[in-house]
């Protein structure tokens, strides 16, 4: 039976969660098709996986790449980019196969953080908010597909950094996504070890020159740098 979608998974050394994320998916499964694709860890992330996925699918580095391979391998018509440490909601499949059924080419979900503090809400109604403002999607907020718009921009460029900005650019001119309330859970992990205000202030400035023009070479560099 031909799964209505895929997950696709990129993960590099996420050993330490890999299993919890993929056990919260199987009771998806065989609607969902979950496939991971490695990008070289050097952990034991695809033995973890492979009992647990369709396919776990060996990648050269970088996200990008990563999920472009997964779309290539995956055999459901919608596609759905899922983080390693990001959380679907209950409803998450029946809600992307509405909105698609209803037209909607691609979409996302709002986001909110695994954490109890105050800030969190604030930084998670503030990436809501921009995303429904500018029509832009990030990776943290599970984007889902249709194969057919996922062909149309050619997939997601493979660039260093802010792939989930460019393919996002890229699917607007086809329409506008589907921004669904409902909420995906990721993980507060990369904000609480390298500073709150210190990564909101790194992620605006990445995002500006990206904006501008800069080489997603060197914002990953700079990124990687400051992590």
């Amino acid at each position: 039976m031909k799964p209505q979608i895929s997950i696709v998974i990129p993960v590099v050394n996420e050993a330490a969660r890999l299993a919890d994320t993929l056990q919260a998916l199987q009771s998806l499964r065989p609607r969902c098709e979950l496939l991971v694709v490695d990008g070289g860890s050097l952990d034991v992330s695809p033995l973890i996986a492979k009992p647990l996925v369709d396919q776990v699918l060996p990648s050269q580095p970088g996200r990008a790449r990563q999920m472009n391979l997964g779309a290539h391998h995956a055999q459901a018509d919608v596609l759905l980019f899922l983080h390693a440490d990001t959380r679907l909601p209950d409803q998450a499949i029946a809600l992307i196969l509405s909105a698609v059924e209803l037209g909607w080419s691609w979409g996302r979900f709002d986001v909110q953080f695994d954490s109890p503090q105050a800030i969190f809400k604030l930084i998670a109604g503030m990436m809501n908010a921009r995303s429904r403002l500018t029509g832009i999607a990030t990776g943290d907020q599970a984007i889902f597909i249709t194969r057919q718009a996922f062909q149309a921009v050619g997939g997601f460029p493979e660039i260093a950094l802010m792939e989930d900005i460019a393919i996002s650019a890229a699917l607007k001119k086809l329409g506008k996504p589907c921004c669904l309330k409902t909420k995906v859970v990721t993980a507060a992990r990369r904000w609480q070890q390298h500073g709150i205000l210190r990564t909101i202030l790194l992620m605006w400035c990445l995002r500006l020159r990206y904006f501008f023009g800069a080489n997603p070479d060197e914002l990953a560099a700079q990124y990687y740098r400051r992590r």
